[in-house]
């Protein structure tokens, strides 16, 4: 019972742990950011060389904003954390002074969302932005800037048109600071320059830190494409790829095409993204999407195979103890024989008493392994898993079987004694 106990204690705890570790982690993998992302399918023909894809991002066609909710009605649109639409304009920018001579400078004008409320096709709605796809997009002072869906604001009492945040290198070359207003203009299309006013300075560690950053309303009416984006980033929960996932569709039965549509892999969410954004191409950010695979995989594996060793002891000490009790019993069994109990009668009395101890260490062993998950969660993993009925269901279901499978030689061995030597002494 002992052996048992501390046996399915590891048990239970490697299982709690495992059920709820794929979702822990899949969640903090999101901190990495978008593992997809969506450009109109005419930009240009694939060139994807060693895993990278190395097509332009910024020449060809535009995606409409409106369709964006359509994220939320596909299969898996649960797995859908977070999307932001990304459209970038050269403009010319000056901080605004008084001085007419203050010359002009090139520079990349990133619209995109920050905390926006997208309208559902079923009437819901659903808040995302670049907070959440771009995590690592993090302000070093201020404060975001307040996203207007309606375009610019109409107040003429305000001194400016938009707010916006600076990445920290165009910051110190422009001498920016939260409060400035920069006047920006678009050489093509605005006949006047339009007003930004500062809110917050941004660090990304990229090409981001050298770019001024809007809501897109405001990119849009600099570049003139109302309603239209360029990129967008997904940030979606999946299942890491196995082999069955990384199988071409092409040479899939109906019934695998319907398990594989149906399962959460990185590639099937961007297929049906695909199909509900017509005209997208959606390509899977490979770094982000293998080292979620790789890691949940390893982790899993790593508890499965501690599991399994945990079982095997106990099986070997049921096994051990199971035989010590065989031979100390010898002279009840031989009695029991010789008034007439067979030998099927005799293995499942044995039986019965190996299963009582196995139900009784199960349980024992599935409360002390609660308190082990509890443990391990909160170490090790950041998280504390909660107590889960069918765990101890399946406990006790292991508990059964390791007992009859580590017991079965020495059964099988009482159930073959021959009475009269045993009652004789010999």
């Amino acid at each position: 019972m002992a052996a048992l106990a501390l046996g399915m204690a590891v048990a239970t705890a490697a299982l709690s742990v495992s059920l709820d570790v794929g979702d822990r982690l899949a969640r903090e993998f999101r901190s990495l950011g978008a593992n997809l992302l969506v450009s109109p399918q005419a930009d240009s023909l694939p060139l994807e060389i060693g895993g990278v894809d190395y097509r332009p991002a910024n020449a060809g066609a535009y995606l409409p904003e409106a369709d964006l909710g359509k994220l939320k009605t596909i299969f898996w649109r649960f797995n859908i954390v977070a999307f932001a639409p990304i459209l970038e304009v050269p403009v010319q920018a000056r901080v605004e002074k008084k001085d007419p001579g203050n010359p002009m400078q090139r520079v990349e004008l990133i619209g995109t969302w920050v905390n926006h409320e997208v309208k559902v096709p079923d009437g819901t709605t659903y808040v995302t932005g670049v907070e959440k796809t771009n995590p690592w997009w993090q302000l070093t002072d201020g404060s975001w800037f307040k996203d207007d869906p309606n375009g610019l604001p109409n107040d003429g009492n305000r001194p400016f048109d938009v707010e916006a945040v600076a990445g920290k290198k165009l910051a110190a070359r422009l001498r920016i600071a939260i409060g400035t207003n920069v006047e920006l203009m678009e050489a093509s299309f605005s006949p006047a320059p339009f007003r930004v006013h500062i809110t917050g300075i941004l660090a990304t560690g990229g090409p981001e830190d050298d770019v001024l950053v809007a809501p897109i309303s405001f990119a849009q009416k600099m570049a003139n494409k109302p309603g239209m984006y360029r990129r967008l980033y997904v940030s979606a929960l999946t299942k890491p790829e196995d082999a069955f996932g990384r199988k071409d569709t092409k040479t899939m039965t109906p019934a695998e095409y319907d398990k594989w549509y149906c399962t959460p892999y990185i590639s099937s969410i961007a297929l049906q993204i695909k199909e509900e954004l017509k005209g997208t191409d959606v390509r899977v950010i490979r770094r982000v999407a293998e080292g979620e695979g790789n890691v949940l995989t390893r982790v899993r594996t790593l508890l499965w195979l501690v599991t399994f060793a945990s079982l095997l002891a106990a099986a070997l000490a049921v096994g051990a103890s199971a035989a010590a009790s065989v031979i100390e019993r010898r002279t009840e069994i031989g009695l029991m024989k010789a008034l007439g109990a067979n030998s099927g009668l005799v293995g499942v009395l044995l039986a019965a008493e190996q299963l009582l101890l196995a139900f009784v260490g199960g349980g024992l062993g599935y409360a002390v392994g609660i308190l082990m998950a509890r443990l391990v969660g909160e170490r090790i993993f950041g998280f504390t898993p909660e107590p889960k009925l069918f765990v101890l269901l399946i406990v006790l279901v292991l508990a059964a079987l390791t007992t009859l499978l580590g017991s079965a030689l020495p059964l099988r061995r009482a159930s073959r004694y021959d009475p009269a030597p045993i009652l004789r002494g010999e």
